[in-house]
């Protein structure tokens, strides 16, 4: 029998798939230990404190050894997957056993519930991934399959893995659920995000008798159950720990301020649907958002200073004479702010194609972190949850963000008279170390004028 041998053997380290980062979350395996790779293979998927990344094997081989289960934080630099190099000798001892049994398969892409931007829907929140509970194949089974394999044999069916989808497969491992004991309802015995709901829901209390017996007082063992299941720690890392860090480092040393400024956008509204039947406009995303972030950029324009940033190493305010606009976007994982890069060059067919291309590339969950980074102004829709404003945290190194209220039909005075108009209030936050209140409210003012009066697009464009 021949043996591995130690310069037979690649170690596959995990990368800095972003710009500085120390470490990654393991979401999925998309391998397993005896599985043939090639060059370029997709053999797992991350997440960094930016985004989910796929990570392709760089040579040919055998998977001998996975490092790390899925959910666990795995440092830069170290080894999380073992493989026997292409021209080897093939190896027919037992496979290594990693630190902690690990089953992978690919999965297909999720079809359900899907990341969109603030405004277009509900975030869920980034949880760390605990272990499966339950049984599951082990290395040492996996093993005795590829032995089975090389003699010739075939392998005892192991008990099919349940049928999920990822972001379900995740909601499982947040809650602690197995799989394999939840009933599925879905079509072809697919398990949905409401069976694993079901199977931590506590179940329904039970009818009472018609005579009902003198309750006996509670234990202390029955009232520290009842307890627990009120609460549910969740671990914060991934999206939602740098997000938080970002946001905690943002709010305590860029001083703060916000303004407000409540505006009729009716002829906005009409616009947008005008735009609708446009023929330049079809197949395009047109709504609100597109034309306020076209008055955003109107209005910086006209106000360039407020595109800037502090620079406190340097003790510089640094211009940018660009302006790559950040979408606030929730997403599984978290908030995220992709930005249209060059978004002050585009006309209003281009904005309106880079604004559908960066909620496609959303709700795809394929958002990379080159489109998060180099963002100088941003935008957060608020408005759709039925909130009038809010006061929004500037995203780190930018000088202003603007939220939007929702858009709410309400009495307003109309040419003299009180009428049933569009209305909604917009909240502007900026940094005032380089935004003092007057080009703050020269901004603000501007936008609104606009959304009130939206021909001045075409005449302050």
């Amino acid at each position: 029998m021949t043996t591995m041998t130690e310069a037979s053997v690649r170690e596959f380290k995990m990368p800095d798939v972003g710009e500085g980062l120390t470490e990654a979350e393991i979401l999925n395996w998309y391998v397993q230990p005896g599985d043939t790779v090639t060059d370029g293979q997709v053999v797992c998927e991350v997440e960094t404190a930016k985004a989910a990344v796929e990570l392709p094997i760089p040579y040919d081989g055998v998977v001998r050894a996975l490092h790390f289960p899925e959910g666990t934080t795995v440092d830069v630099g170290t080894s999380i997957i073992a493989v026997e190099v292409a021209g080897a000798a093939p190896a027919a001892a037992p496979v290594e056993q990693p630190k902690e049994p690990v089953v992978a398969a690919e999965e297909p892409k999720a079809q359900g519930r899907q990341p969109v931007l603030v405004g277009y829907g509900v975030a869920t929140s980034s949880t760390k991934r605990r272990p499966r509970k339950g049984p599951e194949v082990s290395v040492p089974a996996a093993a005795r399959a590829i032995q089975s394999e090389l003699n010739g044999h075939t392998p005892v069916a192991e008990k099919p893995r349940p049928l999920a989808k990822p972001p379900v497969r995740k909601l499982a491992k947040d809650l602690g659920v197995d799989l394999a004991t939840v009933t599925p309802s879905g079509p072809d015995g697919i398990i949905t995000r409401e069976d694993v709901h079901a199977a931590v829901a506590p179940p329904k209390a039970a009818e009472p008798p018609v005579a009902p017996a003198v309750a006996a007082p509670a234990t202390p063992a029955a009232v520290a159950s009842y307890d627990t299941a009120r609460e549910t720690r969740i671990p914060v890392k991934g999206v939602r720990k740098a997000t938080a860090t970002a946001m905690v480092g943002s709010a305590f040393t860029a001083p703060h301020v916000t303004e407000f400024v409540t505006v009729d956008v009716t002829r906005t509204m009409k616009l947008v649907e005008e735009l609708k039947q446009d023929k330049e406009m079809q197949g395009l995303r047109v709504n609100p958002l597109l034309l306020i972030a076209k008055a955003l950029l109107v209005a910086i324009k006209r106000n360039p200073e407020i595109n800037a940033s502090w620079d406190e190493a340097a003790q510089e305010i640094v211009l940018k004479h660009y302006v790559n606009l950040g979408i606030a976007a929730a997403t599984p994982r978290g908030l995220i702010v992709p930005n249209i890069k060059d978004a002050h060059d585009k006309t209003l067919p281009q904005l309106a194609s880079a604004l559908g291309e960066l909620v496609s590339t959303a709700r795809e969950g394929k958002t990379s972190p080159a489109a998060m980074q180099g963002g100088t102004v941003t935008i957060t829709n608020v408005g759709v949850f039925g909130v009038d404003t809010g006061t929004p945290i500037l995203n780190p190194g930018e000088s202003a963000i603007l939220a939007i209220g929702a858009i709410k039909l309400q009495p307003w005075v109309h040419k003299g008279k009180v009428k049933p108009r569009q209305v909604t209030t917009l909240a502007l936050s900026f940094d005032h170390r380089l935004v003092d209140g007057e080009l703050g409210s020269k901004v603000l003012a501007d936008v609104a004028a606009i959304l009130e009066q939206p021909k001045r697009l075409i005449t302050w464009a």
